[in-house]
């Protein structure tokens, strides 16, 4: 977790980012006091400190906050613990950071801050919170609908920050660009293994890399190669070079990259063990429980490769050989003997066993006393007995007997065992110092994988939910959209009955795209907007003292005061805190003043004195929420149309929540009273000026808010998967065949078979499509199924015990009845064919594939 420092200039607030683990720090400044508040809510930080220039504010005051006392960040920092320093606000904040971890002061930080160019604004507070891109009571969380239910961690981790934080243009288009990619990549993909950055930092600076850190890292590695040396996914992993730069602030190029990846996968592949190779199992003797070498010895064998340990392995197995001659000979005569005596209920009994507790092998004889049983056979093995003493040299219990013998084996064994997992640990610790020097490689691969993963996720639930792409412009300003097509408007069919859930999906829809995202819409154009501003209803804030309205002016006017010709902003129901003729007025000037920066936007008002106000507009036009009767009843449309809407749904939305019929009744009646004292007004002063303005759609109207395949696996199992393939290709063949002779139309021509090998999961192409499978079980075993959802069932099979490591062979069909035939057709027809198959029995279920067997 950072370090975080906050500061403020005549630019705005500024925010230093200090990460002790990777010696690194990022600045972003010119930030409104929204964006700080929605960076430290979102942010688990580990320290916070504040800088002096927040107490010095233009009334010369000694309080803080953007106006004073009672300010958001004062509000949101008075909660927390903080300390104030002083100087400049990054150099002294390193100070701080060396001097609470007590760092020396010759240590460097690198820099890692990316020059924002024109990339947008971070997200306000207000609006992170009404979209769901922050959780927040009663609002749906937008993460939720951008990635499957089962992606979790670090990838959501990312695309809540990318949504917070916009990249630029260059970026966006970037990210867009990969996620078509990824929605039509064909082949399969990996696992996209992820691992923390500043964990694996941390990890090889204290030399605490265990064995398996040692594995995921080279997972890692070995993934990035496997994106480069497939032809589809090679195209994406150069795609995905420069996103990555922007969330590590490391400049890496793509050739030094797989450089890198090579020569750092080659090093841990050298020393250490993987999961394929069995060359160092655990001993194993019949006399010696096998618990006990299996505690002992699993905590060391199995993590480096043997050539590199191979004296102090052959060490351990002759001390394990001693112990268990010294067992055989000292304890054995004992327990023979004991077993030989036929002895009525509760007569002694002995076994050898081990001292979980002690990690020792002793003799452990019940109601048994060594020198009740001289001068019978093994007595001399009997009287070597004696009682076993633990570390400290105080006996164990009654039960529990050893000899000097097996003492001085067990002593070796130990010791063996101990100089075996030193000698491990030192060439663990020798390869994390070597990883060292790789270690932009292993952040970059990492970071690059976490955002693969978040990515291939999205594109994967977009295309499930058929949300789009939208073509995304870089604008100067929204005169330049003026002339497009209206066909490529946003089209979006919001999920609530009116205008709220309008502007929260035109919000949501525009920040997807200037993210580079896929948004729910029939199509898209969306200009790149600099900042995305939505207000929604504000509340009272009874700590800093200020009325509902002070709260939404003080909003408004962060909102004016952060919009240009490129913004987008989204008011709901502007000024309704306040006295209806005052409000009306003020709504009236902030229309006119957005209207005159010349920004995209929506302010819906029920104002409607706010339609005679004599504005100075130039591009604002009306809209109006659609209604329609159905039997004499009003009833929404959902859509927004043309025009000035003075009714509203409001008596029927009162019947609806259970408002008593009576009251409702009362409210008509005074209603009609009103409205006929204002038609009256009309007819008696005919020639009353009247001036009319908006729901500003500010340009809306001619301008569209546009809104080398890794396969794992013994040489015997890739010949079962080409035999299978083969076979599964003829059979299926012939099917079509057979089919069209018989006059049956199908839309498919040709079976083309596809892999999923260890470790890899289909692409995003199959999402919705149904697929016929064969699963590849470590017993040689086949398992034929289909499907809807191929990943899915992917990820389940691959839950079962021992299936982890299952591969897969697919092919797509048009529809689930056609699935199904081919399922029979080859679980009937392979089992035919001499291939062992584990779910023979489900053929019988259906009548398809019963005939034309292969003998």
């Amino acid at each position: 977790m950072p370090v975080v420092g906050i500061s403020h200039s005549a630019r705005g607030y500024c925010i230093n980012m200090v990460l002790e683990t990777m010696k690194t720090y990022s600045s972003e400044d010119c930030l409104t006091e929204e964006a700080v508040v929605t960076k430290l809510r979102t942010c688990q930080y580990h320290y916070l400190f504040l800088h002096t220039s927040l107490r010095r504010n233009s009334c010369g005051t000694c309080n803080w906050g953007e106006f004073g006392e009672g300010g958001l960040l004062w509000g949101e920092c008075s909660s927390r613990h903080f300390d104030w320093f002083d100087g400049n606000p990054v150099s002294d904040l390193l100070a701080k950071v060396k001097e609470l971890y007590s760092i020396d002061d010759e240590v460097t930080f690198r820099n890692t801050t990316v020059s924002s160019g024109h990339r947008a604004r971070p997200l306000t507070l207000g609006t992170s919170t009404q979209i769901g891109a922050i959780p927040t009571e009663g609002i749906p969380s937008l993460l939720k609908v951008l990635l499957p239910s089962n992606c979790n961690g670090l990838p959501v981790l990312y695309i809540r920050e990318l949504l917070l934080n916009p990249p630029s243009y260059e970026i966006a288009s970037k990210i867009q660009a990969t996620c078509k990619l990824m929605s039509s990549v064909t082949c399969s993909i990996p696992e996209f293994t992820c691992v923390s950055s500043a964990k694996l930092v941390k990890l090889l600076e204290w030399r605490e890399v265990n064995h398996m850190e040692f594995c995921r890292i080279k997972n890692v590695l070995d993934e990035i190669l496997q994106m480069y040396s497939t032809s589809e996914l090679n195209e994406i992993l150069k795609h995905l070079i420069e996103p990555t730069w922007v969330a590590t602030g490391l400049e890496i190029d793509f050739e030094t990259l797989v450089a890198g990846c090579e020569i750092a996968s080659s090093k841990i592949g050298e020393i250490v063990s993987l999961d394929d190779e069995n060359d160092q199992k655990i001993n194993s003797f019949s006399f010696i429980p096998h618990e006990f070498f299996e505690d002992m010895e699993s905590k060391w064998k199995g993590r480096i490769k043997r050539i590199h340990i191979d004296d102090v392995f052959t060490a351990v197995e002759k001390a394990a050989e001693a112990l268990h001659i010294a067992v055989t000979e000292d304890f054995v005569p004992v327990v023979s003997r004991i077993k030989a005596i036929v002895a009525p209920l509760g007569g002694p009994k002995g076994e050898i066993s081990y001292a979980r507790e002690q990690e020792a092998v002793w003799f452990k004889g019940k109601r048994f006393t060594p020198n009740l049983w001289a001068g019978s056979p093994g007595e001399e093995q009997i009287k070597q007995l004696r009682h076993a003493l633990d570390s400290k040299g105080r006996k164990v219990g009654e039960e529990w007997f050893t000899t000097p013998k097996v003492e001085a084996a067990l002593t070796r064994y130990h010791e063996a065992n101990a100089k075996a997992k030193e000698r491990v640990l030192e060439i663990l610790r020798g390869l994390a110092a070597e990883l060292q020097y790789s270690i932009n490689i292993l952040v970059f691969s990492s970071m690059l994988l976490v955002i693969a993963k978040a990515l291939f996720a999205h594109a994967s639930e977009g295309r499930r939910r058929r949300w789009v792409f939208p073509t995304l412009v870089e604008s100067h300003g929204f005169e330049d959209v003026k002339s497009l097509d209206k066909t490529h408007g946003m089209k979006i069919r919001p999920n609530g009955g009116g205008k709220s859930s309008l502007l929260r999906s035109i919000c949501a829809a525009a920040l997807l795209g200037i993210c580079g995202l896929m948004v729910p819409a029939e199509s898209a154009l969306i200009p790149y907007f600099d900042s995305i501003t939505l207000h929604m209803k504000s509340y009272d804030s009874p700590a800093d003292k200020k009325s509902s309205f002070q709260v939404e002016m003080s909003e408004l006017r962060s909102i004016i005061g952060g919009t240009t010709n490129r913004s987008l902003v989204l008011v709901d129901e502007i000024c309704r805190g306040t006295e209806t003729a005052k409000g009306t007025c003020i709504a009236g000037s902030i229309i006119e003043t957005l209207d005159g920066i010349g920004c995209l936007g929506i302010v819906s008002t029920h104002l409607h004195g706010i339609f005679t106000l004599p504005l100075n507009k130039k591009n604002t036009v009306h809209k109006a929420m659609g209604t329609t009767s159905i039997d004499g009843q009003i009833m929404p449309t959902w859509k927004l149309t043309d025009g000035v809407c003075k009714e509203s749904l409001a008596f029927e939305t009162a019947k609806r929540e259970g408002i008593p019929e009576h009251i409702v009744r009362r409210a008509e009646y005074l209603y009609q009273l009103v409205s006929a004292k204002e038609m009256l007004f009309a007819e008696n002063f005919p020639n009353e000026e009247k001036f009319s303005t908006c729901i500003n759609v500010n340009n809306l109207n001619g301008t569209h808010l546009h809104s080398k395949r890794f396969l794992s696996g013994a040489n015997q199992m890739e010949f079962l998967r080409e035999e299978v393939e083969r076979a599964v290709t003829v059979i299926c063949q012939d099917h079509i065949k057979d089919l069209k002779c018989k006059k049956i139309a199908l839309e498919l021509t040709e079976i083309k078979c596809l892999i999923i090998g260890t470790r890899e999961l289909p692409p995003p192409s199959v999402v919705g499509s149904s697929s016929v499978y064969v699963m590849f079980r470590p017993d040689k075993k086949l398992y034929v199924g289909e499907t809807d959802d191929l990943e899915g069932r992917v990820r389940r099979h691959r839950l079962k015990e021992g299936m982890h490591d299952a591969s897969f062979l697919y092919f797509l069909v048009p529809g689930k009845s056609l699935a199904c035939q081919f399922e029979s057709l080859l679980i009937n027809q392979l089992s035919g064919q001499g291939f062992q198959l584990s779910n023979i029995a489900d053929g019988k279920h259906r009548n398809f594939g019963t005939s034309n067997l292969y003998t």
